[in-house]
């Protein structure tokens, strides 16, 4: 099994190539992936988080696990305006979290494990992980939404926990 990339690995900071076509190869790394955030256990996991550059995701934010969706070229669509607060982390900056403000609902448009295009309304942490992993696959981290100050303070933190 694939090692997670760990903070500030550039590849964190990349955009995750597009994903041509849904193939054995994609739904063994889907099956990698799930794995992993399972293993986390963790809401979602974005290909990039375990070192794969292509826009891949899972989500699973059920309770009993094994409702994961498999996402290849995820794109939010419309969101809602109404806002919610979740405390974020990711298993590529161990040992801190932040409270993140992202809408409470969005829009999904992805290539799904059949490669057919569909479109799905995720909700509640649902929402959250599905943008949380769409920020993974354009290079972006969940303290990357906080002000610098923040950001500065949690990323030291992150140093101390760390060493």
């Amino acid at each position: 099994m694939r090692e997670y990339v760990m903070w500030p690995d550039k590849r964190l900071k990349t955009a995750a190539a597009e994903v041509a076509a849904i193939t054995d190869e994609v739904r063994a790394i889907w099956d990698e992936m799930i794995f992993a955030m399972d293993t986390m256990p963790g809401v979602g996991l974005a290909a990039v988080q375990l070192g794969v550059m292509q826009r891949l995701a899972v989500v699973d934010a059920s309770d009993v696990r094994g409702q994961a969706v498999r996402m290849a070229n995820p794109e939010i669509l419309p969101s809602s305006a109404q806002l919610r607060t979740h405390e974020e982390g990711s298993p590529n900056l161990p040992g801190v979290w932040a409270k993140i403000e992202r809408p409470r609902a969005v829009t999904v448009r992805f290539l799904n494990a059949s490669g057919d295009v569909e479109e799905r309304d995720f909700v509640g942490v649902w929402a959250t992980s599905v943008q949380h992993q769409v920020d993974h696959l354009n290079g972006k981290m969940f303290f990357d939404h906080l002000s610098k100050v923040k950001r500065d303070m949690l990323l030291k933190k992150a140093k101390k926990v760390r060493v």
